[in-house]
């Protein structure tokens, strides 16, 4: 039986250029992560399932649901991870040496058999940094700072939106309305399904009148809260005054609800402004950490996945710079090539015919063409061919080093 080879539906493969593109994005993301001064750290794809489930939650969240689960030899119940966060419970419980505040960060696949779309994977990579043992909103405002530095650098306009989960807690509170974390979710979906069809929904858990009160409240902005003394109102005005000393700001929107039910305080969304959808979520979870040690380890993160960000990032690809074309003389090409790589500056070589060579050096982007022959090691000096202008120079090995490290 003759098979034919294809790919699994929802799980990406990246192949030049935007495979380098990823690759780009990804160094500047470390590059920003550590500048913050946040470590990496490395976690295992599969967990026990039991612990992928939390009994800290109020109720299963979508992406727990999601997981994929599966059974070793031994008949264990294992899954895949579905994201980072859970796992810290366990680390911390194992390494309860820990110096806090510890500021960690990670990039790497996660898994979620959830629907797919052009945009929507069961394997995607996903960037969180997180703060563990602060509970300053500094540390709120410290995540957010970070994330739009990336953005700044990738040439991507957002604005960020908060929240708070005290806030919203006693926003419903006030109007008498049950079933709390039901009720986050449909307002929630105000951008998906519009005002009309969120108060229709909301009238499975209130009445008439207390919709109509609570939308009234939700066009409060956070000065009105803050007079009334709801709570969360001034943890709200506090991150937006902490981002103000990056020279960042952000939007109070009563509406955001997502993740309600492990966040404790702040929530965060970023979203493009010239694209639709978040690109970025994150909040303060300080239930969630210390379950295992049954105490309470504050805790504040932001996450966001590499394949949105490249999809939506304005940056320049930086190709291999030179190709090194022998005309007949290999060891000489080699020991060029080898020169050029211990100065950072990235090269192919090429032992066919020439024509060949600059076709595939246009077909790659390459920026220079390199010719080696009898004649350029007599005469001492090479033919340096931009391949974009046409333009031709004889240069010296030092000056050709010098042109092409800049």
């Amino acid at each position: 039986m003759r098979i034919e080879p294809e790919k699994v539906k929802g799980f990406p493969e990246f192949l030049p250029p935007e495979s380098q593109k990823r690759e780009a994005i990804k160094k500047l993301i470390k590059k920003y992560f550590e500048l913050y001064g946040f470590m990496p750290i490395e976690t295992p794809m599969i967990e026990y399932d039991e612990l992928m489930r939390s009994d800290v939650l109020e109720g299963e969240d979508e992406a727990i649901s999601d997981r994929f689960r599966l059974k070793d030899r031994a008949g264990r119940n294992l899954g895949i991870r579905y994201e980072f966060t859970f796992q810290l419970a366990r680390i911390f419980k194992q390494n309860p040496n820990l110096k806090t505040p510890f500021k960690r960060y990670q990039i790497g696949k996660v898994l979620r058999d959830e629907p797919t779309s052009s945009n929507r994977f069961k394997e995607f990579t996903q960037c969180d940094i997180d703060i563990i043992g602060d509970s300053s909103i500094k540390a709120d405002a410290e995540c957010i700072a970070t994330f739009i530095d990336i953005l700044k650098e990738l040439n991507i306009k957002a604005v960020v939106k908060i929240n708070n989960k005290k806030l919203l807690t006693s926003i419903l509170d006030s109007v008498k309305i049950q079933n709390r974390i039901e009720v986050m979710r449909e307002l929630d979906k105000l951008d998906k399904i519009g005002e009309d069809n969120v108060k229709g929904n909301l009238r499975k858990y209130a009445d008439a009148n207390q919709i109509l009160t609570l939308f009234k409240l939700l066009e409060k902005d956070i000065s009105f809260f803050k007079e009334n003394l709801f709570e969360g109102a001034e943890e709200v005005e506090e991150l937006q005054n902490n981002l103000k000393l990056y020279g960042y700001k952000a939007e109070f929107d009563p509406f955001l609800a997502r993740g309600l039910s492990y966040y404790t305080g702040n929530i965060f969304e970023i979203k493009s402004i010239d694209s639709s959808g978040a690109i970025g979520a994150g909040g303060r979870y300080d239930n969630l950490v210390g379950k295992f040690l049954e105490k309470e380890i504050p805790a504040v993160g932001i996450s966001f996945g590499l394949e949105r960000l490249t999809s939506i990032a304005k940056i320049d690809i930086e190709n291999t710079k030179v190709i090194l074309i022998s005309l007949s003389k290999d060891k000489e090409t080699i020991k060029l090539a080898q020169k050029l790589r211990k100065e950072c500056i990235p090269c192919i070589t090429f032992f066919g015919k020439p024509g060949k060579a600059l076709e595939f050096a246009n077909a790659q982007q390459i920026s220079y063409a390199i010719f080696i022959g009898q004649d350029e090691i007599t005469a001492k000096k090479f033919k340096l061919k931009d391949m974009t202008s046409g333009e031709e120079k004889l240069l010296t090995e030092k000056q050709m080093i010098s042109k092409l490290g800049k």
